[in-house]
């Protein structure tokens, strides 16, 4: 499966589920499906704004990756465990959005990442900002995360699904 054809399968998935499947917690501390969406979406575009940022920078960054991130790229993605994120980073996702709404925010997504798609390996790779745990990432990397981030939520994603109510 290509990388967009991926987040075509999450957004044309969206349609198997009821609004209350969609929202949905089986568990207080357990996102909704459409929480995991909005989380997705709102990571997709703060990648892709980082990725931007790549673009006017004017100063060659030396410094690199943690060693989280270097492991992160080599191997294309990110390992099967679960990531949680520290309280002040971890405010719960919003879980009132429509299908509708969600289409039409992935939309958003796949239109930004189709209109760098051509442009990214222009910028100069060390032109970077700085990721909290991966470390100094450059336009091409912040680009890969968005894909990245969405494959690791696959298996969150089918998980969800097992709890939901048929």
């Amino acid at each position: 499966m290509s990388e967009l054809e991926l987040i075509n399968t999450y957004k044309n998935e969206l349609q198997n589920y009821s609004i209350e499947q969609l929202r949905f917690k089986s568990e207080e501390e357990v996102w909704s499906i459409g929480q995991m969406y909005d989380h997705l979406i709102i990571c997709a575009h703060e990648y892709l704004d980082n990725m931007e940022i790549c673009a006017t920078l004017n100063d060659e960054q030396p410094l690199g990756k943690t060693e989280f991130g270097e492991k992160l790229y080599k191997i294309g993605g990110f390992p099967p465990i679960k990531i949680r994120l520290p309280d002040e980073l971890n405010d719960p996702p919003n879980n009132s959005d429509s299908k509708d709404e969600l289409i039409s925010r992935i939309n958003q997504v796949i239109l930004r990442l189709s209109q760098w798609e051509s442009k990214v390996d222009s910028i100069n790779p060390n032109y970077k900002v700085k990721h909290g745990g991966f470390g100094w990432l450059n336009a091409r990397e912040w680009y890969d995360l968005v894909y990245m981030h969405f494959r690791h939520h696959l298996r969150q994603k089918n998980e969800l699904e097992q709890r939901l109510v048929k």
